[in-house]
């Protein structure tokens, strides 16, 4: 018996109805119940899509035309919106973008979890979601005898030419303009990462929001930065809030964009920025959160939940440069911090240092072997708080968590679904998750940042 063949085939024009969206906020529809994914498409929308690919359960298509447009339609106010691959959905209402986040977490506590009974709140969204992001890095290409900068195309390594970037700090903006057409003065060469040559490879700017404070980090293939002296003088006068300028050399073939040596090329090795009362030391290579404003508001409540009375300990598990641990250290009565990158705990020592906070220690280890060290030495936390990458918690620090039995665990994730297998675990292993509240750390994309708590049963 043949199997029954998709009732689209490739190239095929149809109209189409689209009920649902993904949870990268791609318009949902269906052809006699076959699936179709299509970029642009919202609920309640009809229009004529092109079959781009077809698979044996569902397919992909191209949006043509939206002959019913959805009211939460909104005109993206990015000019390469719909080619660049930065941002994913400029073309949804903002009420919609946070309806659809919150949705993409209770989906995954229903699916992955099975934790329907945990209630997921509304998600906390900005009062002006453009202009949000304190970093840039962007990538240098040949543009005639010149450069470009730009984000890469969709699904390439294509560079579109852009000369603003509307969820970008204006003054990240400015500056990497301005480097460019320095740099192109000089006569420096673009990377050209087919054929591996050439010279400058990526520009980044780091931008302290409420200091005003700028670093500038010219990344290159070569080792050496030809017309240096030149290049620091010149972005000095035409931007004197530059406060570090900064040389990194990536001789790699590989999509990382820094490499291992950092030199100051002129002024400080760290910019500051703030959050809420704690200041922080950020230099080239730090992870420190894109947007601020949201990241108070995330912390606030992973402060709310932790619910500190002054005589707890903490363990803070992927602590970075220390922004959650200073937080907690406020109202702690220790606070102890694993990471394993090395510069991100020296980094964490000084931001503890400069704000005075000698109740917090900071190791540098995969936390997952360092928890049943601590164990091993009595360490005994009151409350566990975990913020891993986007692959979640390792199994074994799980179970590490598990062991030591805090009364508390609060969890920040980017990613619902392996939050929502980590809980599953956690749960099974004598804990119950309360509440999951949403936070929208980067508006005009599919991404969602989640905090929430469980207590000891």
């Amino acid at each position: 018996m043949s199997k029954p063949q998709p009732p689209v085939q490739k190239n095929e024009t149809v109209e189409l109805t689209f009920e649902d969206l993904t949870h990268e906020g791609n318009g949902v529809g269906k052809v006699d119940g076959y699936p179709l994914f299509v970029p642009y498409g919202l609920p309640g929308e009809k229009g004529k899509v092109k079959v781009i690919k077809v698979k044996k359960n569902f397919g992909f298509g191209k949006l043509l035309e939206v002959e019913e447009p959805s009211p939460e339609r909104v005109e993206p106010p990015c000019d390469v919106f719909y080619q660049c691959g930065g941002c994913q959905i400029q073309h949804m209402s903002y009420d919609m973008q946070l309806n659809m986040k919150r949705n993409q977490v209770e989906s995954s506590m229903h699916k992955v979890g099975h934790l329907g009974h945990v209630p997921v709140h509304p998600t906390l969204g900005m009062e002006n979601p453009w202009r949000y992001r304190n970093k840039v890095q962007i990538p240098v290409g040949k543009d005639g005898d010149g450069l470009k900068t730009g984000f890469y195309r969709k699904r390439s390594h294509d560079i579109i030419n852009m000369d603003t970037c509307v969820i970008q700090d204006e003054k990240n903006d400015r500056m990497v303009e301005a480097v460019r057409r320095i740099a192109e003065k000089h006569g420096i060469q673009a990377y050209d990462e087919e054929k591996h040559r050439g010279t400058l490879r990526h520009i980044m700017v780091r931008t302290g929001q409420t200091t005003g404070d700028v670093m500038v980090v010219m990344i290159t293939k070569t080792k050496e930065l030809p017309h240096k002296d030149e290049i620091v003088e010149e972005i000095r006068q035409t931007y004197p809030d530059v406060k570090s300028i900064v040389h990194n050399v990536n001789p790699k073939r590989t999509n990382v964009v820094m490499g291992d040596q950092t030199t100051i090329l002129w002024g400080e090795k760290y910019i500051k920025d703030r959050i809420g009362d704690i200041e922080f030391m950020i230099s080239p290579k730090s992870f420190y959160q894109v947007n601020p404003n949201q990241t108070k508001q995330l912390y606030d409540k992973a402060l709310e939940y932790a619910d500190l009375q002054g005589h707890e300990t903490v363990i803070d598990a992927y602590c970075g440069i220390g922004t959650i641990s200073l937080f907690l250290a406020q109202k702690a009565k220790k606070v102890y911090g694993v990471e394993v990158v090395g510069p991100a705990v020296s980094d964490a020592k000084k931001n503890a240092k400069l704000n005075g906070l000698d109740n917090t220690e900071f190791f540098v280890g995969e936390a997952e072997k360092v928890f049943p060290w601590w164990k091993s030495q009595g360490l005994d936390p009151d409350v566990i708080v975990v913020d891993p990458p986007r692959k979640g918690c390792d199994e074994n620090l799980l179970q590490a968590m598990i062991e030591m039995k805090p009364n508390k665990i609060v969890y920040v994730s980017c990613n619902p679904s392996t939050l929502a297998r980590d809980l599953r675990i956690l749960e099974d292993g004598g804990f119950e998750t309360q509440e999951v509240q949403p936070v929208d750390m980067f508006p005009q994309t599919g991404h969602i940042e989640c905090v929430t708590w469980l207590k000891r049963k």
